[in-house]
């Protein structure tokens, strides 16, 4: 049998294991943790810039998706329609938000992988992964059927600005 001293050792032993292993517990929860503030922040930071297939616009956006910048080539009220022009903003915001998103997803996605879930660790508990939403898909780049228009309204490439003031009265 084990007299006093020993179990006294011997629980000692264990507490000293135990703390070993809480204290390791408790550094790689500090450390995730920096490593998920680091990948939200990224993730939050996270821009998108497209341009539209025609090339006439440019969009950029948040990792929201919200616009913040837009550019139109030099030619863009030149050569479109503002039906044409409306579809580019549209195609070029739709791709730069795919864009942020993209870039966003891939901010957080080394902290997805090898993760375990709560039915790893007990068996028959709930998956917090079904408990999390996920971010809503962003439609395709829309391209609605043309309207049809009187061709002098579709066709704007031989458009000139007038003037307000004629020449003619000079």
């Amino acid at each position: 049998m084990t007299g006093p001293d020993g179990r006294k050792a011997e629980l000692e032993a264990r507490n000293a294991a135990m703390r070993e292993q809480v204290s390791s517990m408790l550094e790689g929860l500090q450390r995730q943790t920096a490593e998920l503030q680091d990948a939200q922040a990224s993730a939050l930071a996270a821009t998108g810039e497209a341009t539209s297939a025609d090339g006439l616009v440019t969009v950029q956006v948040n990792a929201a998706g919200v616009v913040t910048d837009t550019s139109l080539s030099p030619s863009a009220l030149r050569s479109s329609t503002p039906e044409k022009l409306a579809r580019s903003f549209t195609q070029a915001a739709q791709a730069a938000a795919r864009d942020a998103r993209a870039k966003a997803d891939a901010a957080v996605a080394p902290l997805q992988e090898n993760v375990p879930d709560l039915p790893d660790l007990f068996p028959g508990a709930p998956s917090l992964a079904q408990l999390i939403p996920s971010a809503p898909d962003l439609p395709e780049p829309n391209t609605p059927p043309a309207a049809s228009k009187p061709a002098a309204e579709e066709d704007w490439d031989d458009f000139e600005p007038r003037s307000r003031f004629r020449k003619d009265r000079w």
